[in-house]
């Protein structure tokens, strides 16, 4: 489910939930905010390779001729920021470009390199992780393809885990899809140890146009999906809240609402009771 909230709601429920906030940090729920911050550095970290993706393709298109060679990309961090690799097609690919972003992010500062190499060894890992779970992906009826969407595979690679995230993108303008995403891990030998959904359902949230007065938007969790906000919804918002200009989003499930700043990219959570409060007072 989904909602759009004008900007005059909108100022009577931030006003609220500024104070609503303030007293439910000092009863205190450090549980609830160890979870929380586990959630938001996930999603950050899922932000950082898609927005070097994201730019570093257009980036490279732009100076890279022979588009028929390149076999994919994915991005990893590297040099204190992101790299975004490009790699040719067949059986034993090899780096035919890259891009690297700074930790500032400024598209503008961005490194361009064109010379072509092999993969180092921590690529090859992100490399066959990407590949495994593209495999998976092609054989598995577990994953699901829908119109005018497609799948973005993100691998991430730490000292202790091994995983590819797969979320769904548009192909239109002008819209924001929220779930058919998925999470695959590794063991430390690049084999596929899970795959599961982590939304059970897809949406697709329309932003500009008619909604040019919606400064905030909402979807609801099902249980199976779980009672916070993902680190899939926070890379989704942070690639997209800016186009949509949106101030909030909120995730309403059943026990808690997960809030969203689009602005401060901060993360509150409030019990499903303060918020029904919240929202019946505004």
């Amino acid at each position: 489910m989904t909602f759009k909230i004008s900007s005059t709601l909108f100022r009577l429920i931030f006003c609220t939930i500024a104070l609503a906030s303030l007293s439910t940090r000092a009863i205190g729920q450090v549980d609830i905010e160890k979870q929380s911050e586990a959630i938001v550095q996930e999603g950050k970290r899922l932000f950082k390779s898609e927005f070097a993706s994201w730019n570093g393709t257009d980036i490279f298109l732009g100076q890279f001729k022979q588009t028929e060679t390149i076999g994919g990309y994915f991005s990893y961090p590297a040099a204190g920021g992101e790299k975004c690799i490009f790699f040719s097609k067949g059986d034993s690919p090899t780096v035919i470009g890259s891009v690297l972003f700074d930790s500032t992010k400024n598209i503008k500062d961005a490194k361009p390199d064109l010379q072509e190499r092999s993969f180092t060894a921590e690529e090859n890992n992100y490399y066959t992780i990407r590949l495994t779970a593209l495999k998976a992906i092609n054989s598995d009826t577990l994953f699901k393809t829908y119109q005018n969407t497609e799948l973005n595979l993100i691998p991430l690679i730490s000292a202790t885990e091994r995983k590819v995230y797969v979320l769904t993108g548009p192909k239109e303008n002008g819209k924001v899809i929220i779930g058919n995403d998925y999470l695959i891990t590794f063991d430390d030998r690049n084999t596929i140890i899970s795959k599961k959904p982590l939304h059970k359902n897809i949406l697709a949230i329309p932003f500009g146009g008619e909604d040019k007065e919606a400064v905030a938007a909402m979807h609801s969790h099902i249980p199976q999906t779980g009672e916070f906000i993902t680190a899939t919804d926070i890379c989704t918002l942070m690639l997209y809240e800016k186009f949509a200009k949106w101030d909030q989003h909120l995730v309403i499930a059943e026990h808690y609402v997960s809030i969203w700043n689009c602005k401060t990219d901060e993360l509150l959570i409030l019990t499903k009771k303060a918020w029904n409060k919240i929202y019946k007072k505004s």
